[in-house]
């Protein structure tokens, strides 16, 4: 990474400490744009409602099987659990690989894990 010509680090700050904050921050953009790539595939009802979701909780795709279509005729109500449900677990799931790929970045600064 090239440095900054003529930063200077804040006063009483290490020029080392500011080379493992940039380290640091170069390591939080990348571990964010592999998230932006990473998707994950969650399934409700058996595979009867199927979600697409990235690293970053973005949502990509909602798929819904015929069967579940064909179900919602007689019970709306029942798709409708069945998106919220899938949606919630990839939205946990989505949480849980951010939190799992970041944790350590924090590493060599005395500061707890992030979680």
């Amino acid at each position: 990474m090239a440095k900054n010509k003529g930063m200077q680090p804040p006063a009483g700050t290490s020029a080392g400490l500011m080379d493992k904050l940039n380290q640091m921050q170069a390591d939080m953009k990348r571990v964010r744009d592999e998230l932006a790539e990473e998707r994950l595939t969650i399934s409700a009802g058996g595979e009867a409602v199927r979600v697409v979701i990235d690293g970053q909780q973005r949502l990509h795709h909602i798929s819904l099987s015929l069967e579940a279509l064909q179900a919602a005729q007689g019970d709306r109500e029942l798709l409708q659990d069945l998106l919220v449900a899938a949606i919630n677990s990839a939205l946990e799931q989505s949480q849980a690989l951010a939190a799992e790929r970041l944790r350590g970045l924090s590493g060599g600064f005395g500061l707890p894990d992030m979680r």
